[in-house]
Formats: C-alpha cells, structure tokens, sequence
C-alpha cells in the first residue's frame, strides 16, 4: 500500500528537490496540483487533507495559512519553513538531536524541519551540552560557509548571471545578528546565551560548513580535544548519516594541505564532524550539502522515520 504525499510549494528549490528523492520510490504516491490552481486555497486543502504526509516548502506566513487549512487527523505535516521551528506543538525533525527525537518524530504529526546552518550547529553542540563538556552558559560564536543555492531562485539567479564582479568574493551577510535560524540553533542546542553566528555566501552553488571555536579555558574543567572528540564518537555511534571524522583529520591536514572541502558531502544525506585541536583551542567543523541533510534530505529522512520505513529510503 502506497503513501499518498503532497509538497505544497514545490516550485522552489526546496519542493524540487523532494520530489527528485520522491521519483525514485515505488512506496508513494506523490499528488500533483494543476499550475493554474497552486494558488487556490480550496484545491489545496483538498490535496493537504488528502496525503498521509504533506511538506510545506512556503515561505513562513504561507506555511502558517497552509498548516490552518488541515482538518484531517491522520495528516503528518512537515514544514520546511522557520514558521514552526521552536513551536512548543511541532517536533524539531532532526533525528540524531537526542536519543529520543526518532521516537518523538514517528510519532507527531507536525514537524518542523530544521534550517541547513541550523542542523550543522546543533549537531556539533548539542551533545557536548548534554555531555556536560560545553557550560549550557557559554557565548558560543559561529560562522558558515555556503553556496548560494541557499538563498532561493532570486539569488540563484543573481550569481548564475554572472554580470556581477562583487559576486566572484565571499559575502558575509545576517550583520544585524537577527538570522532566522537563532532562535532554533539556541533552543535546540540548550544554550542559554544567544549565540553569535555569522554566514557567508560563497560563489559555489552548494555545500555548506558551520564553524565554531573553543577555548578549553572556557569549558568544563579538564577537558581536551579527545574528550570533545570522543563525545562526538561515543553520540553518534550507529548513525548512518553522520561520520565522526579523525581528530585533526590528517585528510585535511596533510592529503588537502590544510584546506577544507566545503563541498565533499553535496549530493549526499551524509554530515561529517571535524575537531582540530591544540593544547588550548579546539575548532569544531560540521559539513553537509546545504539542499540535502540540510533541506530536502532532511525533510524526506524526517518523512521515512514518521512512516516506519528505513530512515534511509530514497537518500
């Protein structure tokens, strides 16, 4: 028996994306909305009341229009959009947070899927606040780097062009500290503080790099490098999708002479997680293709954890 699924909003980049993963299954049924009618509140409550599983890719006040327009109990929805990422009634659609969100995801039936800085950061701080390593009180700073396909079909657009000479530099942006995904990169991490998190566009399409430095001064006391590293190891031992890479990854180091590879996991589900390590400092690297683990993988992984089928069907 097929799952019957609806991407309202699949016109972007984020609703093309799931339905290229959803091409490949013979276990779904993928409903589709006549062009002329995508904007037509009445079809599309028909077609969201009539999936087992409805993604909203929208942007935020449409997802809220949209998730008002479900009546049908039985409908799991999943939204793409910032609109319900720290709302106490949706689960957060990460699996590998916290050995409990598989469990919370099967079971709900609103889910927020998380944002591609986002997912990189709480994967990289979560366990070492729940291991009691980094104080839930700490300032933590970061910075991503990512390609542009990130910022949607205008800025798409914009860099492929290629009439602009400023683009050919990375672009820090969010400089009013206001990124949309704070909010979850804080609630979701068990940070007290808000953390101070710049992004940079660069001029690749995807891929994506969160960083963020440690002093061990800052820490809880006695901890090292290999302690941060084998936290990592020891929380995301079994994941399929998350790889703990060598401390101070001599592929990096030596093979890439120091240079990092913002772009070795695109066209995968994967996140890799680095720490390179001194005696005093520690930086911690989390990689994922930014339209993948970080959008439309992640939303098609929250989608196979609800149904019960393996987490890694059509990723």
């Amino acid at each position: 028996m097929k799952h019957v699924v609806f991407v309202d909003g699949q016109e972007g980049t984020t609703g093309l994306r799931i339905h290229e993963y959803l091409a490949q299954r013979a276990d779904v049924e993928v409903l589709s909305i006549d062009p002329e009618r995508r904007k037509d509140a009445a079809e599309r409550a028909r077609l969201l009341n009539a999936a087992d599983v409805a993604f909203l890719c929208l942007p935020d006040d449409a997802a809220r229009e949209a998730a008002a327009l479900v009546s049908n109990p039985r409908t799991c929805l999943i939204d793409a959009s910032t609109a319900h990422r720290t709302a106490p009634a949706w689960v957060f659609g990460l699996p590998e947070m916290a050995l409990e969100q598989r469990a919370r995801i099967r079971e709900a039936k609103r889910i927020s899927n998380p944002g591609c800085h986002a997912s990189a950061f709480i994967l990289l701080l979560r366990p070492l606040v729940d291991a009691g390593i980094v104080p839930a009180t700490l300032p933590v700073s970061a910075t991503s780097i990512t390609g542009y396909s990130g910022g949607g079909k205008k800025m798409i657009e914009q860099y492929q062009r290629g009439d602009d000479p400023r683009l050919a530099a990375p672009r820090p942006y969010a400089l009013a500290l206001k990124h949309k995904h704070i909010p979850e990169m804080q609630q979701h991490t068990g940070l007290q503080a808000r953390p101070l998190f710049m992004p940079v566009v660069g001029n690749f399409y995807k891929g994506l790099t969160v960083t963020v430095p440690l002093h061990f001064s800052q820490l809880a006391p006695g901890h090292s490098g290999e302690d941060v590293h084998r936290a990592f190891a020891h929380r995301y031992e079994g994941e399929r999708f998350i790889r703990v890479m060598p401390l101070s990854d001599p592929g990096t180091l030596e093979r890439d002479s120091g240079y990092f590879d913002v772009m070795a996991n695109n066209d995968t589900n994967r996140v890799d997680i680095f720490v390179f390590a001194s005696d005093s400092q520690a930086i911690l690297i989390a990689r994922l293709d930014n339209l993948g683990k970080g959008a439309s993988g992640a939303a098609v992984q929250a989608m196979n954890v609800h149904l019960g089928v393996d987490e890694g069907l059509g990723l």
